[in-house]
């Protein structure tokens, strides 16, 4: 039998391995397979398709080739220069020797090799420099033959393995020099004279433009590559600070209204009894600002709905500075506010409106003090604000290293300004701004 002591022991335990779970973040738990029912195979590790688009994006991707087999065009390829040699040794009749089911072969293997030269390109290069070699050694026709080598080298060059395709086609030149003009006299076909010259010449021009061709393809995938990158990179960039912004947004908002919330639930809470009208009070505050905190949230959230669509309402500015007062005057706390602000462009008015209210949420949540100070100063170019109060501090977290200090700096950042926040000798707490007029964010 379970007692309600033992249900609670149970559920609290519960509790604690649900937080450390948490705390431990994605990843740091135990591997899946000590879990029993654990997710699928490709749920744990995601689909491989997934896995290459998501690595495509910042990175160079492999050619559609290198990932599967390429079969058709290596068919393709092949049997173009099965048939075009073919006609080659009709045309050619009497001149080289004719095509016999070993220059097929020789043929077919030059072409089947292009099979691998995504996986293996220099591999591949050399097989085809050698089987060409070959097959010019033995007096069999000239012809599409040499096609493969193209494709062959083509394929090295853009892979990234220059120096071994330039070596490969330097030795495929001097191979078909030494065949035609110092081996000749005892290879087929008997009888047969030198090449002129003239032909070594277009041989060499051939392979060179062979070469320019392929190394300008490569510069320019490098090209697409790197700009292909960048793209990724700041897409990146942008989602990670819409991410910050939104993250800035619902913590002002929600870190604001809640503590509201909170001292006006403790009043209500106090005088339920002794004072209902002054309870009804408070509950009256706690409904018109977690309104207000919804108003505010939702507007934040259409925002992800519809990027880049226009808001429904205004951002929040200065001019609602009177606001922040009356609330933080239900909180308990009275603001003294002085000077006037200035004409603000959009980015740097929300800013200062966010940072003076995260100012004096912290004072209501940390501070002692029940009075606080907003000063409101331009000094050429830049607005200072200053907010100050007696304190002493009553959390451990008023040393400045929490989320909404962090926020304010992100805020005062990304415009070009600074934030300063710590005590002040005499025990109180002070965050100073300055920010730019005009921010270069709404330029």
């Amino acid at each position: 039998m379970i007692t309600p002591s033992g249900r609670r022991r149970r559920a609290d335990a519960a509790s604690s391995v649900a937080d450390m779970d948490e705390q431990r973040g994605p990843g740091a738990g135990p591997p899946e397979r000590w879990r029993p029912g654990g997710p699928p195979r490709w749920r744990r590790h995601g689909p491989p398709g997934w896995i290459r688009r998501a690595a495509g994006r910042d990175e160079d991707p492999e050619p559609a080739g290198r990932s599967r087999w390429p079969w058709p065009s290596t068919v393709l390829l092949t049997a173009f220069v099965l048939i075009g040699s073919g006609f080659a040794d009709h045309a050619q009749t009497g001149e080289r020797v004719a095509l016999d089911p070993p220059g097929r072969v020789l043929l077919f293997v030059s072409g089947a090799l292009l099979l691998w030269r995504w996986r293996h390109p220099v591999a591949v290069l050399c097989g085809t420099v050698a089987a060409v070699l070959l097959y010019l050694g033995a007096g069999y026709p000239y012809g599409p033959v040499l096609l493969t080598v193209a494709v062959a080298c083509f394929t090295a060059v853009v892979s990234g393995r220059r120096y071994a395709a330039w070596a490969a086609m330097g030795a495929l030149w001097a191979g078909h020099l030494l065949i035609v003009h110092v081996l000749y006299r005892w290879l087929p076909p008997s009888g047969d004279d030198a090449a002129p010259w003239t032909e070594e010449i277009v041989v060499a021009t051939w392979a060179v433009a062979l070469l320019a061709v392929s190394e300008l393809a490569r510069v320019r995938r490098e090209q697409w590559a790197r700009e292909r990158a960048e793209r990724a990179r700041a897409e990146r960039r942008r989602a990670d600070e819409e991410r910050l912004r939104i993250a800035r947004e619902l913590h002002d908002v929600l870190a604001h209204s809640i503590s509201v919330i909170n001292v006006q639930a403790g009043v209500g809470l106090a005088l339920l009894d002794s004072d209902p009208e002054q309870a009804r009070t408070a509950l009256t505050t706690i409904k018109a600002k977690s309104k207000e905190a919804l108003g505010e949230v939702r507007q934040v959230l259409d925002t992800l709905r519809a990027p880049g669509a226009a808001p429904r309402t205004p951002a929040p500015g200065l001019d609602r500075l009177p606001e922040l007062v009356e609330q933080a005057a239900s909180a308990g706390l009275t603001v003294t506010v002085e000077g006037a602000p200035p004409r603000l462009s959009p980015g740097a008015d929300l800013a200062a409106f966010r940072i003076v209210q995260e100012a004096l949420t912290n004072v209501v949540r940390h501070s002692g003090s029940r009075e606080a100070r907003v000063h409101i100063e331009r000094r050429e170019r830049r607005l200072r604000l200053l907010v100050d109060d007696d304190g002493p501090a009553t959390g451990a977290d008023a040393g400045g290293t929490g989320n909404g200090l962090a926020g304010m700096r992100e805020r005062a950042a990304a415009l070009g300004g600074t934030i300063e926040a710590g005590t002040r000798p005499d025990g109180g707490f002070r965050v100073l701004a300055l920010l730019p007029i005009d921010s270069e964010e709404d330029r």
